[in-house]
C-alpha cells in the first residue's frame, strides 16, 4: 500500500514570530507618531473637508492654451537641462575625489598599510565628499540664490555639489568592491594611476557606475523641479509662481506634465541600463 502523507500545515509555522516583530514594530512606531502629532484625520472633519475640496476644484480643468503650453515646454526643456548641467558638474567634481581616494589605485597600499600622507590625504577627500552629500541640494540652492541671484545657475550649483559627492562616495565603493588582482599587477608593474583605472577597474565596473550614474541623473530632474520653488529656475520656478496666484488650472496642467516627464525619464534610464548591461 502506498504511503499515506501528512497533510500539509496550514498554519504558517513562523507566525508566531512575524506576529511578536509586528507588535515591536507597532510599540516603537507608535509614540514616534504621537511625538510628531501626526493625525490624517483631522482632513475628513467638517471643517477641514469643504476647504480641501475647495481647493482642489480649483486644479479644473487645466489650461491647455497654446500659448501656456508653450510656456510649459519651455520651462520643462529648462528643468533637464538644469538636471543634465548639474549632474556634468558633479561628475567633474566627483571623478577626481574619486580616483584620489580609492585604496584601490594607491600605490603605496600595495605593501599593506598606507603611508601617513596618502593615508591623510584619502581622510581629507572622504571628508570632503561627506560634506558635500550630508548638505540637501535644497539647502545649496538657497545659499546659491542669494549669491548668483534667481535662475538656473543656482540650481545646476546645488545639484553640482550634492551630487558630486553622492557619486564620488558610491563610485569608491563600487570600485574598492570589485577584484584588485588586475589593478594590483599593473600598479605593481610600473603603471600609473590612470592606466590602472582605465585598464584595470573599469572594464570590470562600467555597467554598474553607468547604471548608477543614469538612476542620479534621473534623481536630478527631478530635484531641479523641486529647486524651482526657491528661485532656482525651470518648471518649479513657474510652478511656485502660478500657485501664489491661486492658477490652479496652470498647476494642474505643470503637474501632468512633470509626472510625464519623470515617467518618460524613468523609461529612457530603464532603457539605457539594460542596454549599457
Amino acid at each position: 500500500m502506498a504511503a499515506v502523507l501528512p497533510a500539509p500545515e496550514r498554519r504558517d509555522p513562523a507566525w508566531r514570530a512575524r506576529l511578536g516583530w509586528l507588535l515591536a514594530a507597532c510599540v516603537l512606531l507608535w509614540p514616534l507618531v504621537a511625538w510628531t502629532e501626526f493625525k490624517p484625520w483631522l482632513l475628513f472633519t467638517p471643517g477641514s473637508l469643504e476647504p480641501t475640496l475647495n481647493f482642489l476644484a480649483g486644479f479644473v480643468p487645466p489650461r491647455v492654451d497654446a500659448e501656456f503650453l508653450l510656456l510649459v515646454a519651455r520651462e520643462t526643456w529648462r528643468t533637464v537641462a538644469i538636471a543634465t548641467a548639474g549632474l556634468a558638474l558633479a561628475l567633474v567634481i566627483a571623478l577626481p575625489l574619486t580616483l584620489l581616494s580609492v585604496r584601490t589605485l594607491s600605490v603605496s597600499g600595495l605593501a599593506g598599510r598606507m603611508a601617513p600622507l596618502p593615508a591623510g590625504l584619502r581622510f581629507a577627500l572622504r571628508a570632503v565628499m561627506v560634506v558635500l552629500r550630508s548638505v540637501p541640494e535644497l539647502i545649496w540652492a538657497l545659499v546659491f540664490v542669494r549669491v548668483v541671484g534667481l535662475g538656473a545657475t543656482a540650481g545646476v550649483l546645488a545639484i553640482a555639489l550634492t551630487y558630486g559627492g553622492m557619486l564620488g562616495k558610491v563610485y569608491g565603493e563600487i570600485l574598492e568592491s570589485g577584484d584588485a588582482h588586475p589593478t594590483s599587477a599593473l600598479l605593481r608593474n610600473g603603471a600609473g594611476r590612470l592606466q590602472a583605472f582605465f585598464y584595470g577597474l573599469l572594464p570590470q565596473n562600467a555597467a554598474e557606475l553607468t547604471s548608477y550614474t543614469v538612476y542620479r541623473w534621473e534623481c536630478a530632474i527631478r530635484s531641479s523641479a523641486v529647486l524651482g520653488f526657491v528661485g532656482a529656475g525651470g518648471l518649479g520656478q513657474q510652478m511656485d509662481s502660478s500657485m501664489k496666484m491661486f492658477n490652479g488650472g496652470e498647476v494642474s496642467t505643470m503637474l501632468i506634465v512633470f509626472v510625464l516627464l519623470v515617467a518618460a525619464t524613468d523609461r529612457l534610464s530603464a532603457f539605457l541600463r539594460r542596454v549599457l548591461a
